[in-house]
């Protein structure tokens, strides 16, 4: 039986994603802003603890991607490669390292989802939408003074709405999202009461990066509630900054860095 990950099959032809290295070209736009710092401390499981800095930074990143893996051949079949998402990134500590984490994130297509089960991204399906640049016509060119609108919506709700106005070339593309990722892979145990068959704290980042000048912007940025998503209660206390960018990353594992697998799994 062959392939990455399920279905498995005699050829492997059928898996919903095939193994890494995975290569991703897109278009970020990320609002920056401060929440209650407690909002965030109940996201962070231990043993991962507040970022000793700007403790309630959250990022907002809404990302059009193209997405393939080493044969490139999802690129001429558009539908197995573009995809777009929307997460909520913020910062916490381990150990004495600072590391981004994704809290929240939901994307539009399976094969994404199947990504963020291995990688330790809590991916739900959602609907994400956001303006394309375009030297022609009336899109917006990436140039000061150009406007980008983006949108979430999950289960019929909308969850969040944003426009981006372009103001200058800056020097980054923000700093909550600017460390190693340290997320956690969970797998409930199939027989009840024997807690997690999987638990693992993982560091992954970049293999390989490239990126456009990124622009710094200003936001407008509302959030909505929703009776089955909780992106709400990082409300907005204080604005910081916007930026967009073109980027491409290539994603090639990560690193353990302690496993936490419940005993009852092993008794």
């Amino acid at each position: 039986m062959k392939g990455f990950f399920p279905p498995k099959s005699a050829t492997g032809r059928s898996a919903l994603v095939p193994s890494p290295p995975w290569y991703y070209s897109g278009d970020l736009l990320t609002i920056e802003y401060r929440t209650d710092p407690a909002r965030i401390a109940e996201l962070l499981p231990a043993p991962l603890t507040l970022a000793e800095e700007d403790p309630g930074a959250v990022a907002l990143i809404w990302a059009d991607w193209q997405s393939c893996g080493e044969s490139r051949e999802e690129l001429l079949d558009p539908v197995r490669s573009q995809y777009r998402e929307c997460f909520a990134v913020v910062r916490c500590r381990y150990g004495d390292r600072t590391f981004s984490r994704c809290v929240y994130i939901w994307v539009d297509k399976d094969f994404a989802i199947a990504r963020g089960l291995h990688q330790g991204y809590p991916k739900k399906l959602g609907s994400i939408h956001l303006t394309r640049p375009h030297p022609y016509g009336p899109a917006p060119r990436i140039e000061a003074g150009a406007r980008f609108g983006a949108t979430l919506a999950a289960a019929d709700r909308r969850l969040a709405e944003a426009v981006v106005t372009l103001r200058e070339p800056a020097e980054t593309n923000g700093f909550v999202n600017a460390h190693p990722m340290a997320h956690h892979r969970w797998l409930p145990h199939i027989e009840p009461g024997r807690g997690l068959a999987l638990d693992e704290l993982v560091e992954s980042g970049a293999a390989a990066f490239e990126g456009g000048v990124p622009w710094a912007a200003d936001a407008d940025l509302r959030l909505f509630a929703s009776p089955t998503e909780e992106l709400s209660l990082l409300r907005i206390e204080e604005p910081i900054g916007a930026y967009y960018r073109q980027v491409g990353v290539c994603w090639n594992g990560g690193t353990l860095l302690a496993s936490a697998t419940s005993a009852a799994n092993t008794a």
